[in-house]
C-alpha cells in the first residue's frame, strides 16, 4: 500500500479533513471527492508512460472524474465544480508528457507548485469561501515536506532542485523555516486543539527532516515523511476521543 498511490492520497485526504474538522464542516461526500481526486491524479502521474497500462489508468480516471462531478453536483453547487476543474487542470499542467512543456520541468518551482495544489484543496475547494490562513499553513507545510523527497532524488533528478543548488543542509534549513512560519500562522489562527495538534506534528516533521539523507531507504520518505501530512488529524482525534 505504501508503494501504491493509495497511501499518499490517504494522507492528503486526512490533511484536508483536519481543516474540515477545524472549520466544523465534515461531509462524507467531500472527503470521498478529495480522496478520488488525489488518487486519480497520482495514478496518472505515475503510470502515464507505461504504454497499455496507461490506457487502463486513463479509463479509471475518466470514471473517477464522472463520480467526482456527480458528488459535487448532488452535494454542492456549480461553483464547487469549477473549483474542482481548475485544480484538476493544475494537476495536469504539473506533469503531463503529452505537453511540450510542463511545470515539473521548471527548476526549483516543483515544491511550490505541489504546495499550491494541496493548499487550494484545503483552503478553497472544501470551504464555502477562500481561507487565506489555511492556504498559507498548507502551502508552507507541504512545500517543506516536498524538500526531503528532493534530497532523496538529488542523484537522479534531471533538473535543478534545492539540494542540488544549495546543498542538503541548507535545504533542511529552508524546510525548517517553512514549517516554523506555517506553525506560527496556525498558532495565531487555528483553534487551540488544532494548533496543539499542528505543533506536535511540526516537531515530528522537524525530526524527520533533520535525519533526511539521500542514503535513507525509500520507506523513510514514502512512509514516515509522507505520514506527516496526516498527523495533524490523527493527533487531533487522539486528543478529542482518548
Amino acid at each position: 500500500m505504501i508503494d501504491s498511490q493509495i497511501y499518499v492520497s490517504l494522507m492528503g485526504t486526512l490533511f484536508a479533513v483536519f481543516f474540515m474538522f477545524e472549520q466544523s464542516i465534515i461531509k462524507t461526500p467531500t472527503i470521498a471527492l478529495i480522496f478520488i481526486t488525489y488518487f486519480s491524479g497520482y495514478l496518472y502521474t505515475k503510470y502515464q508512460n507505461t504504454g497499455k497500462l496507461f490506457y487502463k489508468v486513463l479509463i479509471f480516471n475518466i470514471i473517477s472524474g464522472i463520480i467526482s462531478a456527480a458528488l459535487i453536483i448532488y452535494n454542492h453547487n456549480d461553483g464547487r465544480l469549477v473549483k474542482w476543474l481548475i485544480i484538476v487542470i493544475l494537476g495536469l499542467l504539473y506533469d503531463s508528457t503529452f505537453l511540450k512543456f510542463f511545470v515539473r520541468k521548471i527548476p526549483l518551482f516543483k515544491i511550490f507548485y505541489v504546495g499550491l495544489t494541496w493548499a487550494l484543496i484545503n483552503s478553497w475547494l472544501i470551504l464555502p469561501e477562500f481561507n487565506s490562513e489555511i492556504f498559507w499553513i498548507s502551502l508552507l507545510f507541504i512545500t517543506a515536506l516536498v524538500l526531503p523527497f528532493d534530497i532523496r532524488d538529488m542523484k537522479s533528478d534531471t533538473i535543478v532542485t534545492f539540494p542540488i543548488l544549495i546543498g542538503v543542509q541548507n535545504t533542511k534549513y529552508l524546510a525548517y523555516l517553512l514549517i516554523f512560519t506555517s506553525l506560527l500562522i496556525s498558532i495565531f489562527y487555528l483553534k487551540t486543539e488544532s494548533s496543539i495538534a499542528f505543533f506536535i506534528t511540526s516537531i515530528v516533521t522537524f525530526i524527520l527532516i533533520y535525519f533526511s539523507e539521500n542514503s535513507n531507504k525509500g520507506t523513510y520518505f514514502s512512509f514516515w515523511v509522507e505520514t506527516c501530512s496526516g498527523l495533524p488529524f490523527l493527533i487531533l482525534i487522539l486528543m478529542k476521543y482518548f
